[in-house]
Parts: structure tokens; sequence; C-alpha cells
């Protein structure tokens, strides 16, 4: 992976780093939106608790936990960061022309292709039943 150094101009830019293989891009079909109801207020609306509220509008992004695409290749085609779980998560595109969210593997790039299934390789991103293992 490639990354970034820049120059600093003022403190907060010290020491940071941007990682350019990074796309921030979300697929209209796969995230919705997330109410976020409250926001330290009670039911008439009334501020109950001060300290709370604000913050950026975030949407969800639908995660393929079950990875049940059996047999099927998918090719990570971007990595982006999920504002909602604080970890990078991959866009797969299937063979059968499905595209899903997965938690990025470690060590995965963009380009790699990763399967689930009974009989697949153990390998970073590949999924495997737990009597497979």
């Amino acid at each position: 992976m490639a990354i970034n150094l820049y120059k600093t101009s003022t403190p907060s830019t010290r020491n940071g780093t941007v990682d350019s293989q990074v796309k921030s891009n979300p697929r209209n079909n796969l995230i919705y939106g997330h109410h976020h109801c409250g926001k330290g207020r009670n039911a008439r609306g009334i501020i109950t608790a001060g300290h709370r509220g604000g913050g950026h509008k975030r949407l969800y992004r639908k995660i393929d936990f079950r990875r049940n695409e059996k047999d099927i290749y998918g090719r990570i085609v971007t990595i982006e960061y999920d504002p909602n779980r604080n970890a990078y998560i991959c866009l797969i595109h299937y063979r059968d022309g499905e595209k899903r969210y997965i938690l990025h593997p470690r060590g995965a790039i963009i380009g790699d292709t990763i399967v689930s299934g009974t009989e697949v390789p153990i390998k970073m991103g590949n999924a495997l039943p737990l009597s497979a293992v």
C-alpha cells in the first residue's frame, strides 16, 4: 500500500499520513440512512444530557457477515472507511454480478480475489465454515 507523507503546514498536520489506496464513494444500493434518535433529548425534545449531540451525519453500510456466496470468486474493488464501526470495509464484486461489503481483511489490497466455501484454500480474506478448518 502506498502511504503519502505531507509537509507540515499547521501543528495539526504534523506526523500525518494518508493511505492513497482508500477510496470513499459508497454504493447507493448498499447504504441507507441511519436515524440517530435522541442526541441527549427526551421524548419532548428537551435536552437532558448536555454533553451529547452534534456530530457528522453518517450513512449505514450493509455488511455481509454471512459470506453465503459459496464458491463464487469475488474481487476487492475499493477499500473504504466505515464511520459507524471505526474500521475499514471492502467492496467486493462477485463474478455473478453481485456487489457486497465485507470487513477489510488485514493485508488485503485492491485487486485481490476472495472466495467462501468448504473447499477453499486457507488464505487471508477467504471464509470457511469451522468444520472445514
